[in-house]
């Protein structure tokens, strides 16, 4: 079934305006990151976007969430949405080729098979994490990339968290010898490098509950939490740790421990975050008098280059009244530790802190001279002085939100087209990434 949002005078418009050298083809979206994409317009995107997915309720929720966008009062898009709905929407996809970069942000299960088919039919990717969620993933993925290479189109994922500015300042400051000293090693017991996520299955998105697809509860369909949001921590790990440097996951990474663990669902919490009065069949396996077993945390210790690294992610139902997600982020350096907290001193809002032993005048005119480069960067950044070394205090202009973040990462996916390639070490770090993350749910599954 095909339709079009919008009246003839759009079609019109469209045909009117420039033509773009960049076309989005959404396909399945069933992740409320594709919509994300879409908050905003770009300067080299076509405003007719392709979709191509099964009819149901998860296309809705994206065309709706669109429509907002389109119709809001302040800065609205003008998006147009040509829509394939029907059982055959990937195949029709590659045959009709309406576009040249595809919006992968839904189903994990089927995720890495459209990514793989995609590039090997020569369309740019741009695919919402994780882009594998188990060993067989990987292997694919692998070959993706290789097809990808050959068929000189980009295959990039979505790493909003490069973008929020805690994390991005924590990375800039770690390149500081003055301020951090060189990365320590770590311990098993004591990592050098910890990140922890705390997440929520019911949460406001746009200023509104979001209803999750049934399927994001089955760990087979989004896949487990070690694959999943530590996708992000594992990036963060390799981003600061080494900046810039092409990792190869055969050498340079070591698995040393993993575990994982369920968050249990009552029926009325699944009721309220699905809107389904019932357990889908195929999350029967998962449920143990009447409690849903959502295998949604897990913890994995590593090392990456010899430095010791540990990253965990929890999902809990429901944030109490006034808190969100949360993150927690520490490097230690042989000057100082830079630690991203977000708990309830922090309002729940991350803020970044240097720690330090080191009470010396020399030490603080030297962090004080070296931060310079910093402001330099990002004017309106400033140091406090606390108990432990230093707040860094950031203009709200950089606090923009999360779901800012997509359009952040989309604009510099397409400054990438432009140049026709991705910088040299993002391949292989994303090998490694996902390397590490699948493999190491094959190792707290019991695999070998």
């Amino acid at each position: 079934m095909v339709f079009n949002q919008g009246c003839n005078s759009k079609k019109e418009e469209a045909k009117n305006e420039e033509k773009k050298p960049l076309s989005l083809i959404v396909v399945e979206p069933g992740h409320f990151h594709a919509a994300l994409v879409q908050k905003s317009m770009y300067d080299d995107v076509d405003s007719v976007v392709h979709v191509y997915a099964s009819e149901g309720p998860d296309v809705k929720a994206y065309l709706d969430k669109v429509e907002k966008y389109n119709t809001r009062p302040e800065d609205p898009t003008h998006w147009k949405e040509e829509v394939y709905t029907g059982a055959d929407f990937f195949e029709k996809m590659i045959s009709e080729k309406k576009g040249n970069v595809v919006v992968l942000a839904g189903n994990n299960q089927k995720k890495t098979d459209f990514i793989k088919k995609s590039v090997d039919a020569g369309l740019n990717v741009l695919a919402d994490k994780p882009m594998a969620i188990d060993a067989a993933g990987f292997d694919k993925l692998k070959e993706a990339f290789a097809s990808a290479d050959k068929n000189k189109v980009l295959l990039y994922d979505i790493m909003t968290e490069r973008y929020e500015i805690t994390n991005t300042l924590q990375r800039e400051l770690a390149l500081l010898p003055e301020i951090f000293g060189e990365l320590q090693k770590g311990t098993p017991e004591n990592p050098a490098v910890s990140k922890e996520s705390v997440h929520h299955f019911f949460k406001y998105i746009s200023g509104e509950p979001l209803v999750r697809p049934t399927w994001f509860f089955d760990v087979n369909q989004q896949g487990e939490g070690m694959v999943d949001v530590t996708t992000h921590l594992v990036d963060l790990v390799q981003w600061s740790c080494f900046p810039n440097v092409s990792l190869d996951y055969q050498k340079d990474i070591q698995l040393l421990s993993t575990k994982r663990t369920a968050t249990q669902l009552t029926p009325s919490q699944f009721k309220l975050v699905t809107k389904s009065e019932t357990y889908p069949d195929f999350l029967k396996k998962d449920i143990k008098d009447t409690l849903l077993n959502v295998y949604s945390n897990g913890e994995l210790n590593y090392t990456l280059k010899g430095v010791h690294a540990k990253v965990s992610v929890i999902w809990n139902f429901q944030a109490p009244e006034g808190t969100g997600d949360t993150h927690y982020s520490i490097m230690k350096g042989s000057k100082a530790n830079l630690i991203v907290r977000q708990g309830k001193e922090q309002k729940y809002k991350p803020v970044l802190y240097i720690e330090t032993t080191d009470k010396s005048k020399a030490y603080e005119d030297a962090v004080a001279a070296a931060f310079k480069s910093v402001q330099d960067k990002y004017p309106g950044v400033d140091l406090k002085k606390t108990a432990a070394g230093w707040e860094v205090v950031i203009d709200a202009k950089y606090d923009t939100g999360h779901e800012s973040h997509f359009a952040q990462v989309a604009n510099k996916y397409m400054e990438y087209l432009k140049a026709g390639k991705l910088p040299e070490w993002e391949v292989p770090n994303m090998i490694a990434k996902y390397w590490l993350t699948t493999s190491a749910l094959k190792q707290a599954k019991g695999g070998k």
